[in-house]
């Protein structure tokens, strides 16, 4: 009776799960189903038995004992572990799709949210003498960001115009220009607004008398509830209004460029590259010139040209009037130990568009990249030469995010490129245009339109305030004197103060190198800003002091800013 109430006991203390990669296993049964005996159920029957009734099963010294008990514990955890393991499915190189024999340059991402062109399955024939379709250089338009951006500064500057601003209850700060074209005989307007700035243009003869900038506010935005606007009579409001026209207008770019070998899928494999074949080194060639990073003037896109931090060399063009700096993975600071590679990683991983170029047959994979920042790949891969002509023939695929919406030049039908000339042309067009495209995608747009809010609400304060000033208004006359746009706005934390923070150029200062940033700012703290060559803007997203943690960028100095995972997607 006393045996069977412990084994009772410990029945209910040995009811357990054991957890393997894909499941549980339950061990034990209720109720009257019977159970094998065990190892585990001899090694209980041991230790729980009475004296009397285990004697005739206990070893004869000690130690004998004690050897058996181990003996059955080993075996019992053997099991056990025997019972966890399981067959793991077969590597990813085993299972990637061939399609006509060859590898897709680039798989879609397991989890989806991206789109490839050519879809995987147009590319049946990828033969470079296979004939061509939308290979015309004429159709390789660069878009414009802003087409808009420019029509202040090329139709109101230069002409006798007025300005005026208001705050209208639902729309906000308003900025609204008036310009008057007499020998078109009509009027254009700029009305300026949070969401965005509409233009028009009006006859004059349409209207029996010039009409008011309420009247002409409503006649571009019906949506104007306010009564009056005041008139701005700040001397330098032009170069104010020009600034935050065109702050997202810029002649630079930066793209990264990823090395991927054969058999090469996973992140860390391929920032780790160092070496560059000579067929990698034809294509940079096609890009741009190899340049020295030490002393260089131009467009540097967040390098280093002062003290070889980011590496002695880098890629640049010029390309119809912009410039444009490649990160090139290889050239950038190799770190041993470091499997992530933070030191390419910081770069790469804050440009918006890369480019990556294959060497074999192994496909990309849409989001092996984490980052917050990329958005669009152009893949490229050097397929068999062209037998007629002898040339090197290149394939082209993109992949971008699903918001992101499509762009030009179109990708012939096949994607194959064997002019070295066409190939630079389309790619430089189709990179820069798939960075204008990128920022329409949803976390961009969101940011622009919380910086041009506030960007535009220091604007309309700016030309208010200064312009009470200028017609003497007595609680306005402390404000200090200004020797220039910058010098107006410093003292008082103006609108291009305000303008500075919210620019803020994609890569880090290296000539403060050493000396870290205080973390956290107040608003009477004045934000350091960053000496670089001339003309050094990024057109990248432009964020806000305003955006969260999610969105902004780290503002540490280069030896404290360390890649993190968390601030990638």
């Amino acid at each position: 009776m006393e045996r069977e109430k412990r084994n009772d006991m410990s029945f209910s203390r040995k009811r357990s799960f054991t957890f393997g990669a894909y499941g549980s296993v339950d061990r034990f049964t209720c109720g009257d189903e019977t159970r094998p005996e065990s190892a585990e159920d001899n090694i209980l029957d041991i230790l729980d038995s009475p004296a009397s009734e285990s004697k005739p099963f206990l070893p004869a010294s000690s130690n004998q004992r004690e050897t058996e008990l181990f003996e059955i514990i080993e075996k019992l955890q053997g099991s056990r572990i025997d019972e966890q393991r399981c067959e793991f499915p077969l590597p990813l190189k085993t299972q990637l799709l061939t399609i006509g024999g060859d590898l897709p340059l680039i798989l879609p991402s397991k989890l989806g949210g991206y789109w490839i062109d050519p879809p995987l399955e147009r590319l049946v024939d990828v033969s470079p003498t296979s004939s061509h379709y939308g290979l015309d250089p004429e159709s390789f338009d660069i878009m414009e960001r802003d087409g808009e951006a420019k029509i202040y500064h090329e139709f109101f500057r230069s002409r006798y115009h007025h300005s005026f601003t208001a705050v209208d209850p639902s729309l906000g700060p308003l900025v609204l220009s008036v310009c008057l074209e007499e020998e078109e005989n009509r009027l254009r307007v700029i009305l300026r607004m949070k969401e965005c700035s509409l233009h028009g243009v009006f006859s004059v003869s349409l209207f029996p008398n010039i009409p008011s900038a309420v009247e002409l506010a409503k006649m571009l935005c019906d949506r104007v509830t306010v009564s009056k606007f005041e008139v701005v009579s700040y001397l330098k409001a032009p170069e104010l209004i020009t600034a935050f026209d065109e702050h997202r207008v810029s002649p630079n770019f930066k793209f990264g460029i990823l090395y991927q070998k054969d058999r090469q899928f996973t992140e860390e494999d391929i920032l780790s590259n160092n070496d560059e074949s000579e067929e990698f080194k034809e294509f940079l060639s096609i890009l741009g010139e190899t340049i020295q990073l030490q002393g260089f003037t131009g467009f540097r896109g967040g390098l280093d040209v002062c003290h070889g931090q980011t590496g002695s060399e880098a890629v640049f063009t010029s390309f119809h009037e912009r410039e444009i700096m490649f990160h090139v993975a290889t050239k950038l600071p190799f770190t041993e130990g470091d499997p992530q590679q933070l030191q390419r990683k910081r770069h790469i991983g804050n440009d918006i568009v890369a480019l990556v170029y294959q060497e074999g047959q192994t496909p990309f994979l849409s989001d092996v990249i984490k980052s917050h920042f990329l958005h669009c790949f152009l893949v490229v891969r050097r397929v068999q030469r062209a037998e007629e002509t002898g040339e090197t023939a290149y394939q082209v695929s993109v992949t971008a995010r699903e918001d992101v919406p499509p762009f030009g030049p179109v990708l012939p039908d096949p994607p194959i490129f064997t002019e070295r000339s066409l190939l630079r042309e389309f790619l430089l067009t189709k990179l820069i245009n798939a960075e204008i495209s990128c920022y329409k995608a949803q976390q961009f747009s969101r940011l622009e339109l919380r910086t041009r809010s506030s960007l535009l609400e220091s604007l309309q304060t700016e030309l208010s305030t200064r312009s009470q000033c200028m017609m003497g208004e007595p609680s306005l006359s402390v404000l200090p004197s200004s020797e220039g746009v910058r010098g107006a706005s410093e003292g008082s934390g103006g609108f291009i103060e305000n303008f500075k923070r919210a620019i803020r150029v994609r890569s880090h200062s290296f000539e403060t190198l050493g000396v870290p940033r205080k973390s956290g700012s107040s608003a009477s703290q004045k934000p350091k800003t960053e000496k670089d060559g001339e003309g050094d803007k990024s057109p990248g997203p432009v964020l806000s002091d305003s955006l969260g943690p999610a969105e902004l960028k780290d503002q540490a100095s280069p030896q404290e800013e360390t890649y993190k995972e968390d601030r990638y997607l």
